[in-house]
C-alpha cells in the first residue's frame, strides 16, 4: 500500500485551520495538527480528520518560539513519518482596532513575532529538511495563509497588514528558492471569512457586503479556503511559482 503523504497544519484548532485539516484528510493526507495547546478543540479537529481515514496527531506548539521548531517537526515525523507539506495557517490579529497613530509596540511586535517571524523560520526549518532529502513520490509543498490585507489597506489594524504583507513577500522568496528542489510554494489570501476572528465585525461587514463590497454577496466559509489549499497540496498547480490566490469573493477586484 502506498504511504499517505503527511502535512503539518498550524493553527488547526478551529476555523480555517480545521477546514484545511479535514480537506487534506479527504484528499489522502495524514496530519500533524498544531496549535498553542493540544486542547479539546484541537483533539476534535484530529477526530474529524480521522473520520476520513487520516492518521492525525494533535501537537502543542508556539510558532513564535523559533527555538522549538525543530522539536515540533521531529515530534510530527516521529508520529507520522516524513513530512511533505506545510500549511502555515497560524496567526493573530491586532490587540485592538484603532487609529494608526495609536498603535502600540506591543501589538505591532506581537503581529510580527507570530505572523511573520514565526512563520518565516518554521518554513525555513521545514524547507531545510526537505532539501536534505531525496524527493520521493509524494508531492512537496509549502502553503501560507496570508490575508487580503497583504494588499488592501486597513488603517484600523495597520500592524496586522504590515505583518501579512511581509509574509506575502516571504512566500514569494521561498517559492523562488525552493523551485529548483521541486517544492511548490503558494500563498492564499482570504478575504472576509466567517470565523471566530472575524465574528466581532460581522454586523459591520454584513452591511458592506450587501452594498457591494464583494462581488459575491456572502461571507466566505473556511471550506472555501480549504478547497484552494487542497488543490495546491495535491499538485493541481504544477507550473506556478509563488502563486497567490485570493479567496475573497471579488473583494480585491477594482470595481466601478
Amino acid at each position: 500500500m502506498t504511504a499517505r503523504p503527511v502535512a503539518l497544519v498550524t493553527g488547526a484548532r478551529a476555523g480555517i485551520g480545521r477546514a484545511i485539516a479535514v480537506g487534506l484528510a479527504q484528499a489522502g493526507f495524514d496530519l500533524a495538527l498544531v496549535d498553542l495547546q493540544a486542547d479539546a478543540a484541537l483533539q476534535e479537529t484530529a477526530e474529524l480528520a480521522s473520520r476520513h481515514g487520516a492518521r492525525a496527531v494533535a501537537l502543542a506548539g508556539d510558532i513564535a518560539a523559533i527555538d522549538q521548531h525543530d522539536a515540533l517537526l521531529d515530534a510530527a515525523e516521529q508520529a507520522l513519518g516524513a513530512l511533505s507539506c506545510l500549511v502555515n495557517n497560524a496567526g493573530v490579529s491586532v490587540l485592538s482596532r484603532g487609529d494608526l497613530l495609536d498603535v502600540t509596540p506591543q501589538s505591532y511586535d506581537r503581529c510580527q513575532q507570530i505572523n511573520t517571524r514565526g512563520t518565516f523560520f518554521l518554513t525555513q526549518a521545514f524547507a531545510r529538511r526537505l532539501v536534505q532529502r531525496e524527493a520521493g513520490q509524494a508531492l512537496r509543498s509549502v502553503i501560507t495563509i496570508t490575508s487580503s490585507n497583504a494588499q488592501a489597506v486597513s488603517v484600523l489594524r495597520g500592524e496586522y497588514g504590515i505583518s501579512k504583507a511581509a509574509l506575502s513577500m516571504a512566500s514569494r522568496l521561498f517559492a523562488v528558492r525552493l523551485a529548483e528542489n521541486g517544492i511548490g510554494v503558494y500563498e492564499v489570501q482570504p478575504g472576509l471569512i466567517a470565523t471566530e476572528m472575524t465574528a466581532p465585525s460581522k454586523a459591520r461587514y454584513d452591511a458592506e457586503i450587501e452594498r457591494g463590497l464583494t462581488a459575491i454577496k456572502r461571507w466566505g466559509q473556511p471550506e472555501d479556503v480549504a478547497r484552494v489549499v487542497v488543490s495546491m497540496a495535491t499538485g493541481a498547480l504544477p507550473y506556478t511559482v509563488g502563486h497567490a490566490v485570493p479567496v475573497d469573493g471579488g473583494l480585491l477586484l477594482p470595481k466601478f
